[in-house]
């Protein structure tokens, strides 16, 4: 489907897979649920999919041989879940190109300055509206001259990410052709939006169940696992802690620090609590200004 605006920018959109009923029987939700708490062997999996099915059921027909750049979903400090589906997505693509005689695709990233600590996942249309609009983000808008832009997003629910994706065009007066791609959409609209939440808690219903997941030589930090974990109820959190290697700790730490969380009161007992863990094994004393 293509959709045209009054600037003549051109935006085809496409998901490789279809949610059609409450209960996501066609989907593969426990994948999907450890995808998003920070399996890196599914994003391979769900970036793939989503490339080779873009490839041969959209792209080889509408490509018109411009320069390509790839913009998984906006963040800060720490990269999302879709970032590392991304990743795996340009590796396949990157493929393609190289076989049918194109140059390698680049990849961009989307700059966001606001961080919250609510969960998406948990809200109806209007809310997540409400949440995204004060985000600002930006883009180098120098760099995409004469170029086809790709943006993806792991799931399609409500379209809010995509509509704030146009704004953001919009405000940088960038005109390009663009795709919009998912892994998943949302088909029936007489479905709750809070699907999502359904679907990234399938398999991570508490903090106990992240153990085999973080544990695998594939796990990566993204910023659901590192807002789960500071957000979870304080005892457990301790008790998951005690579980973790040193360098786990300290990489959720620096992640922490990096999206500025220290700024939520609510994540600040369990921000400490690994902040002595770091001390301790250290033997290194924390002075705060």
């Amino acid at each position: 489907m293509i959709l045209q605006n009054t600037y003549k920018r051109t935006i085809e959109k496409y998901s490789a897979f279809k949610v059609l009923d409450s209960q996501c029987s066609d989907f593969p939700s426990e994948k999907y649920s450890k995808f998003k708490f920070g399996s890196n062997d599914i994003a391979r999996e769900f970036g793939y999919a989503l490339a080779e099915r873009f490839i041969n059921q959209q792209f080889k027909f509408s490509y018109d041989g411009e320069p390509i750049i790839v913009y998984p979903s906006a963040y800060s400090h720490i990269p999302t879940a879709s970032y590392f589906m991304t990743v795996h997505f340009i590796d396949k693509l990157n493929q393609y190109m190289y076989q049918n005689g194109y140059s390698p695709v680049e990849t961009g990233k989307i700059h966001r300055s606001v961080t919250y600590r609510e969960d998406y996942g948990e809200m109806n249309a209007e809310e997540r509206y409400n949440l995204i609009k004060g985000d600002k983000f930006h883009i180098d808008a120098e760099l995409l001259k004469n170029k086809t832009l790709i943006f993806i997003d792991d799931i399609k629910i409500t379209g809010t990410h995509e509509r704030i994706i146009v704004k953001m065009l919009d405000d940088f007066g960038i005109h390009n052709h663009c795709y919009m791609l998912y892994y998943a959409e949302l088909y029936d609209e007489s479905i709750c939006p809070k699907v999502e939440n359904y679907l990234n808690h399938k398999y991570v219903k508490n903090i106990s169940d992240l153990n085999l997941i973080v544990k695998q030589d594939d796990f990566k930090f993204n910023t659901r696992i590192v807002k789960y974990i500071l957000n979870t109820n304080h005892e457990q959190c301790v008790e998951f802690l005690k579980c973790q290697s040193n360098s786990f700790i300290d990489k959720l730490y620096n992640n922490a620090l990096g999206n500025e969380y220290y700024k939520f009161p609510e994540y600040m007992s369990n921000l400490l609590e690994i902040e002595n863990l770091i001390c301790i094994g250290n033997n290194i004393e924390i002075n705060r200004i």
